[in-house]
């Protein structure tokens, strides 16, 4: 299959892809072995399990634009039961049938109406929505997580985070993404990720005298 057209900065076709499908990869060999109790933590996607955030992905990486426009017209434009919808479908009876969905989803190039980096964003976000709970540590590569970041600072598509950081500068101390202006808030890459994307927790690892509002602009997800 080819890789579809670009839709957006940063989404550089089969590069991005193959850091998708790796981070997939990643995140199901992580997962591998949990106990029922470890499924069931509160994951940091508000509302949501570890297991049903597992769902979600595989939802994500089940539904493409057809089924998408169908579940919306079905769920009459509700955005919020429509991932409630494909939540479920995707859950199983067990943890094990859970993961093993994921599993299967993890080379999978179909999606809805986003762009591939939007889709690789979703994995690294609720990757780590899965792992701090869990106390998993995993080390995204430099150049991936700068791309997504680069995605999220001009976009509130899906999630806001462009309207969470106005006002704020941004600047990662492990790598080269910067951005914005007014009060600073550093820290590593990932966690500015987090952070714009509404998860409090992470705020917990920058500095600087942005911190506490955009930590205020949080709790959300």
């Amino acid at each position: 299959m080819t890789d579809p057209k670009p839709t957006a900065r940063g989404d550089r076709g089969a590069g991005i892809w193959s850091s998708l499908h790796t981070e997939r990869a990643a995140l199901a060999a992580d997962l591998d072995g949990l106990s029922d109790e470890q499924w069931a933590t509160p994951s940091l996607c508000v509302g949501l399990t570890v297991r049903e955030v597992l769902a979600h992905l595989t939802a994500g990486a089940s539904l493409g634009l057809v089924r998408w426009l169908a579940g919306v017209i079905r769920c009459r434009f509700d955005f919020d039961r429509q991932v409630a919808l494909r939540l479920a479908e995707q859950l199983g009876a067990t943890p094990a049938e859970t993961l093993e969905r994921f599993r299967r989803a993890v080379p999978s190039r179909t999606r809805p109406a986003l762009p591939v980096v939007a889709m690789l964003g979703e994995t690294l976000v609720h990757g780590a929505d899965i792992r701090r709970p869990l106390g998993i540590r995993h080390d995204v590569p430099i150049d991936v997580v700068t791309r997504v970041a680069e995605y999220y600072r001009g976009t509130d598509l899906v999630v806001v985070a462009k309207g969470r950081i106005d006002g704020l500068r941004l600047v990662a101390d492990d790598g080269p993404f910067e951005t914005g202006s007014g009060p600073v808030v550093c820290g590593p890459t990932l966690s500015l990720v987090m952070a714009m994307t509404g998860r409090t927790a992470y705020c917990d690892d920058l500095e600087g005298d942005g911190v506490e509002l955009l930590r205020s602009r949080c709790g959300t997800a």
